[in-house]
């Protein structure tokens, strides 16, 4: 700690990001990228824009690539609020739309940069408890508050959350945003985007890191009605007008113009998941239904930790979490069909007395 901190740095307890080992060194499953590379159609579109014009600052508005989005989820432009990455447009939405009267409410067990956003901003918050099944309980939000943020599918449990159950969340918080984060929608979940139209209190945030395979791009939006995308740009230009560089607002918008390679590799992965998971369960693991991707598993035999450890001494890892009532889980994001099979043979050398698939 240095005696140069404000009190509200020297206060916080940052989020900790996946381990990002040297490239190659390692079967990476414990950031839930997408094991597939972008769309060629991204990769050329990226290398033309790679030009003279890098001398000049990127369209602060992302006039074509919200014209994009708008059109993809057939809204008006309006509607959209594009940033870098879902994270910042996070951030911008704690500010934009939560206060210190009441608490901000999410659930115990979820993104753990909920918690970090509400104490950077000191804005007070209560962690509802999931239900003995790692379940959201809307019943459970019908308290006083001053918003509301979830993911759906939730994280790191990989479990979704039904449309009316999410309208009884908007209906019993008509007063005050929802926020619903829908980073891993695109893997099974059932999107809240046609809800816009009628919940003026419901944004909807979406990323390019998972079923668009880009990561490293850092490219985010929003979609609500107006009012609310109005709330995040002046958050925006009272902190940063140019959020998104223009190789960035380039690719992002090439994405949208190959959907059908977006879609063949989430079908990819979805049965790459569905026939790991099959494979866990044949060897003993508890895993939860996902509609993610990524699992989130258990075993009786062998504690998370011990588990984690033994697969990074293979080459692989995972991801842990050592909290409270999630401490014997284990969160495994789905990678190609090659990588998974190297786990599941490191799951039968590790585990004691396990069968052969």
């Amino acid at each position: 700690m240095s005696k140069f901190w404000s009190s509200t740095a020297a206060a916080l307890t940052p989020y900790i990001p996946g381990e990002q080992p040297a490239e190659g060194s390692m079967i990476k499953l414990n950031t839930n990228e997408n094991p597939y590379p972008p769309s060629p159609a991204v990769l050329e579109a990226i290398r033309r824009a790679v030009d003279g014009n890098l001398r000049l600052y990127p369209d602060p508005n992302a006039s074509r690539l919200t014209a994009a989005i708008a059109t993809r989820f057939a809204l008006t432009p309006g509607e959209v609020f594009v940033g870098n990455g879902s994270d910042e447009i996070l951030a911008f939405a704690f500010q934009a739309f939560f206060d210190r009267d009441q608490p901000v409410l999410f659930p115990d067990v979820t993104y753990s940069f909920y918690s970090v956003y509400a104490n950077l901003f000191n804005l007070p918050y209560n962690a509802v408890p999931l239900d003995g099944q790692l379940r959201i309980l809307p019943a459970d939000y019908q308290r006083p508050n001053s918003g509301i943020i979830l993911p759906n599918p939730n994280a790191p449990t990989a479990i979704g959350l039904p449309l009316p159950q999410i309208r009884e969340l908007l209906e019993g918080n008509a007063g005050h945003v929802v926020i619903v984060d829908e980073a891993y929608i695109d893997f099974g979940g059932e999107s809240a985007v046609p809800l816009i139209a009628e919940y003026p209190n419901l944004l909807v945030i979406h990323t390019f890191s998972k079923s668009r395979s880009l990561a490293g791009l850092r490219v985010g939006y929003a979609l609500g009605q107006p009012e609310l995308i109005e709330g995040l740009n002046r958050v925006k230009n009272s902190f940063n007008s140019y959020t998104l560089d223009r190789l960035a607002l380039t690719g992002a918008e090439a994405s949208f113009m190959d959907e059908a390679y977006t879609r063949s590799n989430i079908a990819r992965i979805v049965q790459t998941r569905e026939n790991t998971r099959s494979a866990l369960e044949h060897l003993g693991f508890s895993v939860t239904d996902s509609e993610a991707n990524f699992l989130f598993v258990s075993h009786p035999a062998m504690p998370a930790p011990v588990i984690f450890r033994k697969l990074r001494e293979h080459g692989i890892l995972v991801r842990y979490f050592d909290k409270p009532r999630i401490d014997d889980y284990l969160r495994i994001t789905v990678g190609t069909d090659t990588e998974m099979e190297a786990l599941l043979q490191a799951m039968m050398q590790i585990l004691p007395g396990a069968d052969s698939l």
